[in-house]
C-alpha cells in the first residue's frame, strides 16, 4: 500500500491524559522496550512524514513535568481533560484552521504504523471519516440489566473492534464536538457520527495495533516490539537526556586566570595543557557525556604538543560541532565553581554571559556560581580550583 505523502493539510491529535487506574500507574510514561511508551506513539505520526503538525494531550502532572521537552522537540501540547472528549476538543483548539484532514490517536496504542495511518487518512478524505477496525475473534454476548446472566448472543459476523487512529475531514470531527454532549464521555468521537448522518469507512487494520490498557497488554506489545526487525534502527523522537562534567587545575603564578572564557584579574593563573580554563573544560566534559561521546581529552590529549596553550574556546566550538554531529540541542547549563580565592561572585554575569555566548544559547538557559570550602584542602588553601558542570540536551 503507497503511503501519502504530507502535503501540510493533515494534523494529528494524540490523546494521553488518561490516569491508567488498570496499570497502576499511568501507562503513558511506563516503559517500554526502554522507552516511556507515549515516544513510539507520538514517534510513529512524526516519523511518517504525513503531518504538519502533532498535537499531544497530557494530563497536568505531565504537562508541566514533559511539556517544555515535547514543545522543544516540536510536538505542540495541549492540555487534556476530565474527559477522552474534553482532551479532544482542548487539543481540536490547536488544529491549524487549514488543516484539512485530522488523526485522532490512543496514547496507548505504540504499535501503530505509517501504512495504516496513511489508509486511514486517504480513507477519510475520501469518506468524510475512517476508523481502523478488526474483526472479532471472540463471540460476544450481551448481559442483562443485572449484570449476572447472558440474555442474547449477537452475530459476531457483523461485529468489529475499533482502533485509532480514526481520521476526520476537519469540518467533520468540528461537526461530532459541537453534537457531543457536553458532559458525556464517549469512548471514541466517531460513536457520535450515526447522529450527523455519516457513515464512517471501515479500513481493516492488524491485531498488532492494540491499546496498552492492562500489564498484560504491556507484556504483549513487548513481545510485538521484539519481533519488529526495525525496532533497534527506528529514529527515535528528541528526548532529554542529561551529562555531568568534572575538571581541576592547580593554581600558579606566572598564569592568566581564565575562566568561562574571560580573563579574571589574579596573582594566580590555571595550570594545564591548554589555558586551564575548569568552567569549559567541565561544561564540555558535561555535554559530551550527555549524547555518550566521550571527553575532552579524547579530542584534544595532553600528549599533544601543537595544541599547548590552546583556548578553551576552541574546545568549546569542537563539542558544538559533535552536538551538531549528533543532532543533539543544548537546554540548560548549570556550573558551579569551587574555589577560595579569588573570590567570584563579582564575576557571575560576565563568566554567564561569555559561557552564553560561546555555546550560542539564552542567557536565562545559562547558571553560574560558585563556593568555597572554607579553608579546607588544596582549594580551600587557594592552590586549586574545581569546576562541576551539568548539561541537559535534547538528542
Amino acid at each position: 500500500m503507497a503511503i501519502r505523502k504530507k502535503t501540510g493539510g493533515a494534523e494529528a491529535i494524540i490523546l494521553a491524559g488518561g490516569s491508567g487506574t488498570r496499570m497502576g500507574a499511568e501507562k503513558q510514561y511506563l516503559r517500554l522496550a526502554g522507552r516511556p511508551m507515549i515516544e513510539w506513539t507520538v514517534e510513529a505520526f512524526t516519523a511518517s512524514g504525513l503531518f504538519s503538525k502533532v498535537i499531544l494531550a497530557l494530563g497536568p502532572e505531565n504537562l508541566a513535568k514533559h511539556g517544555p521537552a515535547w514543545e522543544k522537540a516540536g510536538v505542540v501540547t495541549a492540555a487534556a481533560g476530565a474527559t477522552r472528549t474534553e482532551s479532544l476538543r482542548s487539543a481540536f483548539r490547536l488544529v491549524s484552521p487549514g488543516a484539512r484532514l485530522v488523526a485522532v490517536h490512543d496514547g496507548a496504542r505504540p504499535l501503530v504504523d505509517a501504512a495504516l495511518i496513511g489508509a486511514c487518512l486517504d480513507k477519510a478524505e475520501e469518506c468524510g471519516a475512517a476508523v481502523p477496525a478488526v474483526p472479532l475473534k471472540d463471540t460476544v454476548k450481551k448481559v442483562d440489566a443485572s449484570g449476572e446472566t447472558f440474555e442474547s448472543t449477537p452475530e459476531r459476523a457483523a461485529l468489529m473492534a475499533v482502533q485509532t487512529p480514526q481520521c476526520y475531514r476537519r469540518d467533520v470531527l468540528e461537526s461530532i464536538l459541537g453534537r457531543a454532549a457536553s458532559k458525556k464521555d464517549y469512548s471514541d468521537e466517531s460513536q457520535v457520527l450515526e447522529q450527523l448522518g455519516i457513515k464512517a469507512a471501515v479500513v481493516l487494520s492488524t491485531y498488532r495495533n492494540i491499546k496498552v490498557t492492562t500489564p498484560e497488554d504491556l507484556v504483549i506489545a513487548e513481545a510485538f516490539m521484539k519481533e519488529e526487525k526495525s525496532v533497534s534502527t527506528r529514529s527515535k523522537m528528541p528526548v532529554s537526556r542529561a551529562g555531568f562534567g568534572y575538571d581541576i587545575h592547580r593554581l600558579v603564578e606566572g598564569r592568566p586566570l581564565i575562566l568561562g572564557g574571560i580573563k579574571i584579574e589574579h596573582t594566580k593563573g590555571l595550570l594545564g595543557h591548554s589555558d586551564g580554563d575548569v568552567v569549559l573544560h567541565s561544561v564540555c566534559d558535561a555535554l559530551l557525556g550527555s549524547i555518550s561521546a566521550g571527553e575532552i581529552g579524547v579530542y584534544f590529549p595532553p600528549t599533544d604538543l601543537t595544541i599547548m596553550g590552546i583556548s578553551s574556546i576552541e574546545i568549546a566550538a569542537k563539542t558544538l560541532e559533535i552536538l551538531t554531529s549528533k543532532k543533539a540541542r543544548i537546554i540548560n547549563l548549570d556550573v558551579t565553581i569551587l574555589a577560595e580565592e579569588p573570590k567570584l561572585k563579582p564575576h557571575y554575569e560576565a563568566i554567564r554571559d561569555s559561557v552564553t555566548r560561546i555555546f550560542k544559547m539564552d542567557r536565562a538557559d545559562v547558571s553560574v556560581k560558585a563556593k568555597s570550602r572554607e579553608g579546607l584542602g588544596d582549594i580551600g588553601h587557594g592552590e586549586a580550583i574545581v569546576c562541576y558542570a551539568i548539561a541537559s540536551v535534547i538528542k
